[in-house]
Parts: C-alpha cells; sequence; structure tokens
C-alpha cells in the first residue's frame, strides 16, 4: 500500500510543479490561485511522502518519489508547455523510468 502512497505522492509532486508553471504564465488574481495550488500539492505530496517513508527505505522512496516527479513533469512540459520532445530527452526520461522500476524490484 504503502508503494502506491508513494506514487501518488509523486503525482502531487507533478502537480505542483505545473502549478508553478501556469503560476508563471498568468497575472493577478489567477496567478495567486495557481501558487494556492502550489502549496496546496506541495503538502499534499510532503505528507504522503511522509506516510510511504514509514515502512520504506528512505534512501529508496525519495528516489522513487523524485523521479516519478520528474518523469511526470518532463512530460507535462511536453504537452502542457510545449517544450520539445527531442529524442534524447525521450531516451533519459526511459533510463529514468527503468531505474525507478529497478529501485521498486530491489526493495524490500
Amino acid at each position: 500500500m504503502n508503494w502506491i502512497i508513494l506514487i501518488i505522492a509523486g503525482f502531487f509532486e507533478v502537480a505542483f510543479a505545473a502549478c508553478l508553471g501556469k503560476a508563471k504564465e498568468t497575472t493577478g488574481q489567477e496567478m495567486y490561485l495557481w501558487y494556492l495550488g502550489f502549496l496546496v500539492a506541495l503538502s499534499l505530496s510532503m505528507v504522503l511522502l511522509i506516510k510511504a517513508t514509514q515502512t520504506l527505505p528512505i534512501g529508496t522512496a525519495y528516489a522513487v518519489w523524485t523521479g516519478v516527479g520528474a518523469v511526470g513533469t518532463v512530460l507535462v512540459g511536453i504537452f502542457v508547455f510545449k517544450e520539445p520532445a527531442t529524442f534524447w530527452r525521450l531516451f533519459f526520461i526511459t533510463t529514468l523510468i527503468g531505474s525507478i522500476v529497478g529501485l521498486k524490484a530491489v526493495s524490500h
């Protein structure tokens, strides 16, 4: 169950990064709403990460959490913010996914 919690925490990491990106594109009240979304997503991500590390090794949990966040944030960048999807970006994101799966496979 804590692996699922950890993955969800990683998704909230993607959400807070996306909120920062959207806040940068807006002004006024809408910008502050994106910053509020950032704070909410950040808080939820941290609470879920803390919960997951109660039974998972901290090194593995942190690496998986940041990996899920990194992969998700790059994908949001490509699909939402129209960042380039070059061969090398996709190649290294794929190797990162493989590393996350590998950490899960060797963790006890």
